[in-house]
């Protein structure tokens, strides 16, 4: 692979058993945006986090996003026109819906300046992977984002919020995605 891979995880970090995680330690170079010390909810201190790993790395770029990692990618690119060479952007998080307990609060995110989400072209590839079943996201607001950034659209089926609660450590089809994107992905459809 040509690319370096670059991880985005949501809120909740570094999970050991997380999709994420596991598949970061299966490929050689791959890099993870590291946690926040401070102002952990701050989406102008993650999308600095994630733009400073995107300058330290020299060639090609593929990110690897999921739930509020996918709204920090969104969120950088209408920021920065670094060339990437594509995105997958996997179950992303609807903040502007009520979140269910234990999740921040739709006047946190917005305090913090997550809202409103950017609706506008990314710039790059990108997949779109969708759950139909995600507690923290609905169908319809998938459908839509995917169509505002220009994503390729995946309904992956019935798969919870794609992460160790709905029972994935590892997910095979993330290292099919990323390799469509190394490819060089043809086309885009929401």
């Amino acid at each position: 692979m040509n690319s370096t891979i670059l991880f985005v995880p949501g809120l909740r970090d570094h999970v050991p058993d997380h999709w994420q995680t596991l598949l970061a330690a299966e490929l050689p170079g791959s890099r993870t945006v590291p946690p926040l010390e401070h102002d952990k909810l701050s989406c102008a201190a993650r999308i600095e986090a994630l733009n400073r790993e995107i300058r330290a790395i020299e060639g090609p770029v593929i990110l690897v996003a999921h739930s509020a990692g996918v709204l920090m990618v969104a969120h950088w690119a209408a920021l920065y026109d670094r060339p990437i060479k594509g995105a997958l952007l996997a179950t992303p998080a609807d903040i502007e819906m009520p979140l269910p307990p234990g999740y921040p609060t739709f006047d946190d995110l917005q305090s913090n300046g997550w809202l409103p989400v950017p609706r506008r072209p990314l710039g790059f590839p990108s997949i779109f992977a969708a759950s139909t079943n995600d507690p923290l996201a609905g169908s319809e607001q998938a459908v839509e984002l995917a169509r505002a950034w220009n994503s390729r659209f995946v309904s992956l089926g019935k798969v919870g919020h794609l992460n160790p609660a709905a029972g994935f450590g590892p997910w095979p089809m993330a290292k099919l995605f990323i390799d469509q994107l190394e490819q060089g992905l043809q086309g885009v459809s929401a």
